[in-house]
């Protein structure tokens, strides 16, 4: 005999109340990681752990670092690419690992932007152009014509073959028409320490690594990289002011797998966004000469496909590969 309608209408009620909950879980339920692909101890690493204590906080759920370092970034990049894009498996990057890598090594594991999900826009390091006093130039000006007058006398570290500091002085040889000789080291502190005692003449390299010296007299700041001037360093001009379309502004940004939900995507942008204005966060990383941003996703996604584009052509048209 059927059942009366009211029953079978119950019924379907009470089955859909069930189901629902699994169909429709909240968000976080567990954990999240966030990877950096360096490791720990540096400014990405730091910037990564402040965004875990605020995200711990307002998601009521453990959001952990983990550090996965290794192969200029692509072994922790590489590790969030191949994650689901369910939230719970997030990356902190960097210009260099998502736009930069694709072009300098052969058989990429990843593509910088196809295979990531851009969440937010982070932070701006302040990139500094340094010389030894003993050039004979205080500004860009006077260092291009010493340049012009003097072929390779020049000699500038970076930290390694491919490395923004090497980009940083390519893109100026190009744009100011000069030729000078290319010092690469293991690293960037060696490559500041070897132009602080003068067996380099120039050195571009984040602030944190080259205004200490800048201070205390050993080395002369001549201008920073970035497309506008620094609010942190405001009186010191950029290297654009003398040759117009010079700009390389080295960002950090977070990302999660591609495919990740528009929803959620907002939902940690937002997130995001609110911890990069606290006081105490943007004080510690001015400190470090971060700069911190606030961007929607589709601001950063662009941002992300123009430089990949950018820095992908220069790098391929000089011949640039990793070491």
């Amino acid at each position: 005999m059927p059942l009366p309608f009211k029953k079978l209408f119950a019924g379907a009620v009470l089955g859909f109340a069930l189901a629902a909950p699994a169909a429709q879980a909240a968000w976080p339920e567990k954990p999240i990681t966030i990877i950096v692909p360096w490791a720990a101890g540096g400014s990405t690493d730091i910037l990564a752990r402040m965004l875990s204590e605020g995200l711990t906080q307002s998601l009521g759920q453990p959001v952990v670092v983990e550090n996965r370092s290794g192969a200029s970034g692509n072994i922790g990049s590489t590790y969030v690419a191949r994650a689901k894009p369910d939230g719970y498996t997030l990356l902190v990057g960097s210009m260099s690992t998502h736009t930069m890598n694709q072009a300098l090594y052969n058989n990429m594991p990843f593509d910088g932007v196809k295979d990531f999900t851009p969440i937010a826009e982070l932070a701006l390091v302040t990139n500094t152009m340094v010389v030894h006093p003993d050039v004979p130039a205080k500004t860009v000006k006077e260092l291009v014509a010493y340049a012009k007058a003097n072929p390779d006398a020049i000699a500038y570290a970076s930290a390694g073959q491919g490395s923004t500091n090497h980009l940083s002085a390519v893109l100026f040889e190009k744009a100011a028409g000069v030729k000078m000789m290319h010092v690469p080291y293991r690293g960037g502190a060696p490559a500041v320490l070897d132009t602080v005692a003068g067996r380099t003449q120039l050195l571009f390299s984040a602030g944190t690594q080259t205004l200490p010296h800048v201070q205390s007299g050993k080395l002369r700041l001549l201008a920073v990289t970035e497309g506008e001037r620094s609010p942190l360093l405001p009186e010191v001009p950029t290297v654009a002011e003398t040759l117009p379309g010079y700009e390389l502004a080295v960002w950090y940004g977070a990302f999660g797998p591609a495919g990740m939900p528009a929803e959620l995507t907002q939902r940690l942008n937002q997130e995001i966004n609110r911890i990069l204005k606290r006081p105490d966060v943007i004080k510690k990383m001015n400190d470090m000469g971060v700069v911190l941003m606030d961007t929607t996703p589709e601001q950063f996604g662009k941002l992300l496909a123009a430089d990949a584009d950018k820095y992908g052509k220069l790098i391929k048209e000089l011949g640039i590969t990793a070491e």
